[in-house]
């Protein structure tokens, strides 16, 4: 990968110092050079503009630069920026804890922040684990967890992913085992799944789960009636349920979180990507408060030891508040609704295409599904070309754009996916 000799001096100084997320830096294209975000735009140095599909990795819902979000982080850093969290506590966090907890469904009640989804469902594992150790159960430190899932890129998640479709194949014999089952979305599977709890539950601390969408999975979708199979299940064998809603959370499948739309309380929820607006790193874990009291003890030795350096960032936690604010002040749910019928629309001519398997939409998510994607970089450069920040994956192009992404450029992206795929 080399710098283009027409790229601004930091590209060229900086690009042979820096390793790319995802890539294979040999062969990978040249990444592009961005300059300023706006809405669903972003402006490159070379003047081009882009549409935005993805809204910076899920996270954007409100569009970049939002003022609202912007004047809150001004306002946050001129008092402070940051301050530990361990021995000392701040507004910023309390009230953000207080809000996010009366927004999720039932007693999910204690909130332990973090800075990224993959340290979140970290922490959410070894409360899980740790449960059970506080009970004296010390048989019970696996998880179990679901074919075509994805939970993050660190060492501990990567365990609970796909070990076969995922990413992280490479890694099999570094990695903790857990038991990985099929996803319960018809009789057999369910049956297979209900077996697997049955042989294991007693070595399981948790089941996790991704609810109505396994995202980089390949944007694979499922019923609301798979998450109350599966709530029944946890409880039947005396299972935690984990609920990882990094992706879903905050809108992006029509409701606030995903589990509502199945009316169940997990145990333990993950949260990140859209809870700041796509402004700055932050996530949370929230447990229920029978999670909670098995910790809450005068020995030491229950007590949850873990303390990211920058958890609870007071500009983190302000952009996070100021984004709640938008989801009650602004139509965010009704504007999902209506991405979500604009695509289903736009998206299906792209059914009739050679070599597409499927068209599907959920909130606001779009997915054209392929048989095969030869060169995902190539096919990204295409869309590129027509002036769609678009990144497909595996073998799925998708969007998922800010919740304010106006009709115009929402129609200009799924054009443009039909063109390309067309060509």
């Amino acid at each position: 990968m080399s710098a283009p000799a027409s790229m601004p001096d930091w590209y060229q100084q900086g690009l042979p110092h820096i390793w790319l997320p995802y890539s294979q830096m040999k062969t990978a294209s040249a990444p592009l050079a961005a300059l300023s975000t706006h809405g669903s735009h972003i402006t490159l140095t070379d003047e081009r503009t882009l549409v935005d599909g993805v809204a910076a990795w899920w996270t954007a819902c409100h569009g970049y630069n939002h003022p609202y979000i912007r004047q809150a982080v001004m306002k946050q850093l001129e008092t402070m920026p940051h301050v530990m969290f361990g021995g000392m506590v701040h507004e910023p966090a309390l009230r953000l804890a207080s809000r996010l907890c009366a927004l999720l469904p039932g007693d999910l009640e204690r909130v332990f922040f973090t800075d990224s989804g993959s340290v979140a469902v970290e922490v959410a594992m070894k409360m899980a684990i740790q449960y059970r150790l506080n009970k004296g159960e010390r048989q019970r430190t696996k998880m179990l967890a679901f074919r075509g899932g994805y939970h993050g890129d660190t060492l501990a998640t990567m365990a609970v992913c796909d070990p076969e479709e995922g990413m992280h194949h490479l890694y099999g014999s570094a990695l903790a085992e857990h038991v990985i089952a099929p996803l319960p979305v018809d009789e057999t599977s369910t049956r297979a799944f209900m077996d697997l709890l049955a042989r294991h539950a007693h070595e399981l601390a948790g089941i996790i789960m991704e609810p109505l969408v396994q995202g980089a999975g390949g944007m694979l979708f499922h019923a609301p009636q798979v998450l109350r199979t599966v709530r029944a299940a946890a409880d039947q064998h005396d299972v935690l349920l984990i609920l990882d809603e990094i992706f879903t959370g905050f809108g992006r499948t029509g409701t606030l979180f995903a589990c509502e739309q199945a009316g169940i309380t997990p145990d333990i929820i993950t949260l990140s990507k859209a809870l700041t607006g796509g402004t700055m790193a932050l996530a949370a874990t929230v447990a229920r408060r029978h999670v909670f009291e098995a910790f809450w003890a005068d020995s030491p030795d229950h007590a949850l030891m873990h303390g990211p350096t920058f958890m609870a960032n007071p500009l983190a936690c302000a952009c996070a508040n100021a984004s709640l604010d938008l989801f009650e002040a602004e139509p965010r749910l009704e504007q999902v609704a209506a991405i979500n019928a604009l695509m289903t629309e736009a998206l299906e001519p792209c059914r009739t295409l050679p070599g597409v398997r499927d068209v599907r939409t959920l909130g606001g998510i779009g997915v054209v599904e392929l048989d095969r994607i030869a060169n995902p970089d190539a096919l990204r450069q295409r869309l590129i070309a027509h002036g769609a920040w678009i990144r497909p994956f595996r073998n799925i192009v998708y969007l998922t754009p800010a919740f304010t992404i106006s009709e115009q450029d929402l129609l200009f992206l799924c054009r443009t996916i039909h063109t390309v795929l067309a060509a």
